[in-house]
């Protein structure tokens, strides 16, 4: 068995470490704090990537409209029923999170960590809406409660990024991943596999790159192509290439391989609103795509980090 599992996974599951940390059953809880965007606002660009919905990848987040504990409860109140005495993290993950003047940040964070059995924060941002207060903030938050900041990269090519509307380079991204790290700030980085016209190659220098960082956890997405994003409309006129679900599995296997062993798995596939989904349609069924992932690694006799 891989040694940073508690079940069949052959690679290191979050579920791992949050058992072995806090000896509980933990559980995200998605909250949209009615954050914007650098590339949505003017500072950087306008309209966002072209993949984001109109909630800023925050499909499963709260109603923007209810207050965070009325957010926070009704998901409370459901996974109680299954998990009872869970503890939890709140999780700000629509849009930016850090792009607000400091006092806003601090009420909005200060008020989660007063929840019932919230053990900590994860904070889904960019690496150019993070300030230097901001960070100072978020050193001193890191002392108190469990804390992950979470950067999107997507991709290392400059070509994909500017074609998907990051605004971002991959040096500003670079540079606030040690500014986390000077400050011991658990890093999680987000990439997404089968963006257009990125070849496997490609995807996988995206994870060589990042295995060079020394980051503490990775999110790993298959692209999903939304209604009503720019999205859909290159795709509609381009028609480029979409993974097949064994074509993804072979390539998460690769990028698997080539991470460090220690390197926390925040999430391997994509979980889409299937009312919006446009492509690829295979997504819609999470589990069959973990299990054949599992399953594949086993008949590979297969582990992450075994190509480091």
């Amino acid at each position: 068995m891989f040694k940073y599992t508690l079940d069949n996974k052959r690679y290191h599951t979050l579920n791992y470490f949050y058992k072995t940390n806090f000896n509980s059953k933990v559980v995200k809880i998605s909250l949209n704090g009615g954050f914007t965007c650098p590339n949505i606002d003017g500072t950087k660009g306008y309209g966002g990537c072209i993949y984001c919905s109109k909630t800023g990848s925050g499909e499963f987040g709260g109603n923007i409209n209810d207050e965070l504990e009325v957010q926070f409860n009704k998901v409370k109140d459901v996974i109680n029923k299954k998990w009872p005495n869970s503890k939890y993290i709140a999780y700000f993950q629509a849009r930016s999170n850090t792009y607000a003047p400091l006092h806003i940040l601090k009420e909005k964070y200060e008020k989660v960590l007063k929840f019932d059995n919230v053990i900590g924060i994860a904070i889904a941002t960019r690496c150019d809406a993070i300030s230097d207060e901001c960070l100072d903030y978020l050193e001193e938050l890191n002392k108190r409660t469990f804390l992950t900041v979470e950067l999107g990269l997507q991709t290392i090519h400059e070509e994909t990024s500017k074609l998907i509307n990051r605004c971002h380079t991959l040096k500003e991204f670079e540079d606030m991943v040690y500014k986390l790290k000077e400050r011991n700030i658990k890093v999680v980085v987000h990439i997404i596999n089968s963006l257009p016209y990125e070849t496997e190659d490609m995807m996988l220098d995206t994870v060589r790159y990042i295995n060079k960082l020394g980051i503490w956890g990775i999110k790993i997405h298959m692209l999903n192509i939304i209604k009503d994003t720019p999205l859909e409309e290159l795709y509609k006129t381009k028609h480029f290439h979409i993974l097949s679900k064994e074509e993804y599995i072979d390539i998460v296997i690769k990028q698997l391989e080539l991470l460090d062993e220690k390197v926390v798995i925040n999430r391997i596939t994509a979980d889409p609103d299937p009312e919006s989904l446009i492509e690829p349609k295979w997504l819609v069924k999470k589990f069959c795509v973990l299990n054949d992932i599992d399953k594949e690694m086993v008949k590979r006799n297969t582990y992450q980090g075994i190509k480091t």
